[in-house]
């Protein structure tokens, strides 16, 4: 068959015309964006009457994103599960990130001179573009500097963050481009929330990897290397494995085998906060794709990296 490909540009929601007015912001935003969008792509209010994207693949999936933090919170392959996870403690008001779902870390990850994770987990990305081929929806968001940033990073900067939605896959690349006269450095992270049975769940591909353990000071990680084929959560976990390969395997011990695949991602995260989550953390583990160490662009250059998780 051969590749039909059909492209939408859509404005940005902080164009006047798509300004959200009162407590019916998505629906305003809906009513505005639905005739621009590709097939596929439906532009919807959520929880806190938030502007999402829902995107329905012909063949039975499902993706939701929300455009505050340009967060990913569902992941629905064609039987109907939804392999990724939202904290029942998450809030949808923009007064904190959405705690779920697949955030972003940008452009700090962990803590440091800013606030934990940096700042893209708690803006407003725009919808710039959508498509949908063969049945299958794909979005771009994008992600400037503004005040609420450059209070914390005085540098100008735009993120492109394209996801793109298959029958047993989701795809994602994240583009940033240093937009300033001057360069920055910046780390960065998908902190992905995985649906799981925590006492069933193993990660398989990480073995000889560096590690650093931050159990039991996070501020002074341990060293060591990991010896193990499959990495289990008997407790609490939050290890960084550095140069970590291109593919690990997740089973959620739900009876899913999730491919989590990469490109120049380079380094892995695991973490499961135990008994400091005792409401919720049998019920997921985070499985991230991470760049811990930083990474610099000189004026005008550019970083992309991707993620590909799929099922069999």
């Amino acid at each position: 068959m051969a590749m039909v490909s059909m492209k939408f540009f859509v404005p940005s929601l902080n164009s006047p015309n798509l300004r959200p007015t009162k407590r019916y912001s998505g629906m305003a935003v809906a009513a505005s964006n639905q005739d621009a969008v590709a097939l596929g792509v439906t532009v919807t209010q959520g929880e806190g009457n938030l502007p999402k994207l829902l995107l329905t693949s012909d063949h039975g999936s499902e993706a939701e994103i929300y455009l505050f933090g340009g967060c990913i919170t569902s992941w629905k392959v064609p039987s109907g599960r939804d392999l990724l996870f939202v904290r029942p403690d998450a809030v949808f008001d923009k007064k904190k990130p959405i705690s779920g779902g697949v955030p972003h870390c940008f452009p700090q990850f962990g803590p440091g001179l800013m606030q934990q994770h940096g700042f893209a987990r708690n803006m407003d990305w725009s919808l710039v573009e959508s498509e949908n081929v063969e049945g299958n929806p794909n979005v771009t968001l994008e992600l400037k500097d503004g005040p609420y940033s450059r209070a914390m990073w005085d540098f100008s900067f735009q993120a492109r963050y394209k996801v793109v939605l298959n029958t047993k896959s989701l795809s994602t690349e994240l583009k940033v481009t240093n937009t300033d006269n001057k360069p920055f450095t910046f780390s960065t992270a998908l902190h992905s929330y995985f649906r799981a049975s925590i006492t069933g769940v193993s990660v398989k591909g990480l073995k000889g990897c560096k590690t650093l353990n931050k159990d039991p000071d996070p501020k002074n990680p341990i060293e060591g290397r990991e010896e193990r084929d499959a990495i289990t959560f008997p407790g609490f976990v939050d290890c960084i494995y550095l140069d970590a390969p291109n593919e690990v395997h997740l089973d959620n011990g739900l009876g899913d085998v999730i491919s989590i695949r990469n490109t120049n991602w380079s380094d892995a995260v695991l973490w499961n906060p135990h008994l400091q989550m005792e409401a919720c953390y049998k019920d997921f583990v985070c499985v991230e794709n991470a760049k811990i160490g930083t990474i610099q662009l000189e004026p005008e250059q550019s970083w992309i990296a991707k993620q590909h998780l799929s099922i069999a």
